[in-house]
Formats: C-alpha cells, sequence, structure tokens
C-alpha cells in the first residue's frame, strides 16, 4: 500500500494574500485538506473541485473535531494514499498545535512536511501601522498566550521575566482577549507601568479590522466597551506610539 504524506501549510492571519507561494501549490495540489475556522476561507476555492474539505475548526471550549480526533483524519487519509493538507491559521508552530500533529504522523510511520505561515503576531501589528522593533525603542519582541491550556493547575506565564522583556521591547499577547483584565492587572502588578502604550487589534489583516488604542491599564476597560471579540491580539510597548504619530 502507498503511503500518502502530510503538509503542514500556514495560512497566514486573515488576508488570503499572505499565504506562502510554496502553500499556495500545496493547497491546489491536495486530496484532503483539512482546515481550521482561522483560515482565510477563499483559499479554499483554490483547491481541486474534487477535493475533500474537511471543517475541523475550534472556537472557544466548542470544538468541531478534538486535537486527537484531527490527528487520526490526517493519518487515516495519508494511510490511503493522499496528500493531506492541514491549513493552519498563521504560522503552524506559534500556538498552532503544529508540533502535535507532526509527532502524531511521526508515530503512525506518516511523511510529514511544513510551510511556515505568516504569523499574526507580527502581521497584524504591521497592518495597524505598528513595528513590532524600532531603533531606540524596541530591540526585542515577546510573544506569549493568554489562552493556556485548560487542564493546568496554575498559570505557566512568567510575569516577572515579561516586565523585563518590557525594559527591551515590546509585549504580543495572543487569544487573550477573554483574560485581558485578568493580564493586564497582573502585569501591572508585576511591576509594569500602567501608562504604557497598549492597542488590541480585532481580526487583523481582514477588511473587518478593528483597533482599540489605549494603555496597559485602560485597554481592558476599552476593548470590554468596544465589545472586541477573539481573533484579536493586544500589542504593549513604547512602539504603539508610532502609529499614533502615523494617523493619529
Amino acid at each position: 500500500m502507498t503511503v500518502g504524506k502530510v503538509i503542514l501549510v500556514g495560512a497566514g492571519p486573515g488576508d488570503p494574500g499572505l499565504i506562502t507561494v510554496k502553500g499556495l501549490d500545496f493547497i491546489r495540489r491536495a486530496d484532503v485538506i483539512v482546515y481550521d475556522r482561522l483560515i482565510p476561507m477563499a483559499l479554499l476555492e483554490e483547491a481541486r473541485a474534487d477535493a475533500e474539505r474537511i471543517d475541523a475548526g475550534k472556537l472557544p471550549q466548542k470544538h468541531r473535531l478534538s486535537q486527537e480526533e484531527i490527528n487520526a483524519v490526517l493519518i487515516e487519509h495519508a494511510q490511503k494514499g493522499k496528500l493531506v493538507i492541514r491549513l493552519k491559521g498563521g504560522d503552524p508552530f506559534v500556538f498552532g498545535r503544529g508540533g502535535e500533529e507532526v509527532i502524531a504522523c511521526a508515530a503512525a510511520g506518516i511523511p510529514c512536511e511544513v510551510v511556515p505561515g505568516v504569523t499574526s503576531a507580527i502581521a497584524v501589528p504591521a497592518y495597524a501601522g505598528i513595528p513590532v522593533t524600532h531603533r531606540g525603542i524596541a530591540s526585542a519582541f515577546t510573544v506569549f498566550t493568554g489562552h493556556e491550556d485548560p487542564a493546568k493547575e496554575e498559570t505557566s506565564i512568567d510575569y516577572d521575566a515579561l516586565v523585563s522583556a518590557t525594559r527591551l521591547g515590546t509585549l504580543v499577547l495572543l487569544m487573550g482577549v477573554s483574560r485581558l483584565s485578568a493580564i493586564t492587572a497582573h502585569l501591572i502588578a508585576a511591576g509594569i507601568a500602567p501608562t504604557l502604550p497598549a492597542v488590541c487589534i480585532e481580526r487583523g489583516t481582514t477588511p473587518q479590522q478593528r483597533t482599540v488604542v489605549g494603555t496597559l491599564g485602560t485597554i481592558a476597560a476599552l476593548v470590554d466597551h468596544a465589545q472586541i471579540q477573539p481573533p484579536a491580539l493586544t500589542v504593549l510597548g513604547e512602539v504603539v506610539k508610532l502609529r499614533l504619530q502615523g494617523d493619529g
């Protein structure tokens, strides 16, 4: 029996134009596409008419397929000799559980390849006019998630380390809009000034992009007032002021 192959393809953060050339080529060649809810859906139109499309999209607290089920689907179709594309929002290895899928495929003897994608951590701030690094302002940027494994008894976020990271540059918070009030409170308690510039960006890189600008101390209330919904990310740091200088 001929064994197929699984390709993890990063679809980018929302704008279908941000797909890589290599990623688009695989989408067009796919026998099966297993896709997430946050991919640019226009990319599915690039697939062959006879390609099977499987919606594995996840919502907070409501999964269409569990991670174990997704792994099983990938393996099952690859074992039938098919080219299986796992199409994931952003980059497969940036809080995307791509590593778990690669490990599962390897354990089953399925060849697997990864095509990196444009991560929202960089692209979304850029579309809002914010560089995550800037000479003289930010020499580094730190990406962390506000959506942790619910099975963990305690948070793994090291807030003291984030204080040190802020001295070097920018903090980018992914998937944290529902816990923004608690996260910002922890950061302030750890020693970051509440006046630190902050911005929250909803549905970045898409025509529906919305931006709320404030400070570390005010951003949670502003986001709540604007009813910002996932997907959204928050940028904390002096680089936020560069957007204000550019477009008011």
